[in-house]
């Protein structure tokens, strides 16, 4: 991390938002995996909840994570047209090359977070691991939860730089859950 990078204020004017588990979470993610599904077809290989909404009982950002695992991340178009239709943003970035993002809706806050990985892949055997290993270890999942808590005081919800300092804050953590995770073969099945 270069000097600066992934630092959050001390006193953010608007604080992100870290709610208590709610299982409502899982309809929502269902709901929104059928209308995925309908717009993406056979495109999509597989259509995951990952996040933290993802873990029962986590804490988390209001915001349903998604994994679409697709046969090829290029050309793009074939799956940001159908995900336009249906009220996804593209964000474009140098990760698009391993796993382009998208969101709805357009403006913060946003309700989605779609994450477009090839099947089979590292990206998405990484984040199913993550998420595998956390529903696994709620011991885990509360030192996440604390970690996010702690974080999120300090980021300004309505500035995107302080949000993806909120994100790159974690990576640490996340990373030696990683390592934990895929060493003890997760995730289980795939």
């Amino acid at each position: 991390m270069r000097p600066g990078e992934g630092e959050l204020p001390m006193t953010p004017t608007t604080r992100l938002s870290i709610a208590e588990y709610d299982p409502g979470w899982r309809d929502q993610f269902e709901t929104e995996r059928a209308r995925i599904a309908d717009a993406l077809g056979p495109l999509a290989r597989r259509i995951d909840h990952n996040g933290s909404t993802a873990v029962p009982g986590l804490d988390a950002k209001p915001v349903i994570d998604i994994q679409i695992s697709v046969d090829m991340l290029e050309p793009l178009t074939a799956y940001a047209a159908p995900l336009a239709a249906i009220g996804y943003t593209h964000l474009p970035h140098a990760d698009d090359a391993v796993c382009p993002f998208f969101y709805r809706p357009a403006t913060w806050p946003h309700t989605h977070h779609l994450h477009v990985v090839q099947a089979g892949g590292d990206e998405e055997r990484r984040t199913l691991a993550f998420r595998d290993y956390l529903r696994d270890h709620p011991d885990v999942a509360a030192r996440y939860a604390a970690l996010k808590r702690d974080l999120a005081s300090r980021a300004d919800a309505d500035d995107a730089e302080s949000r993806e300092a909120y994100a790159l804050a974690k990576t640490d953590f996340v990373e030696e859950v990683l390592r934990t995770a895929l060493a003890s073969d997760y995730p289980r099945a795939l």
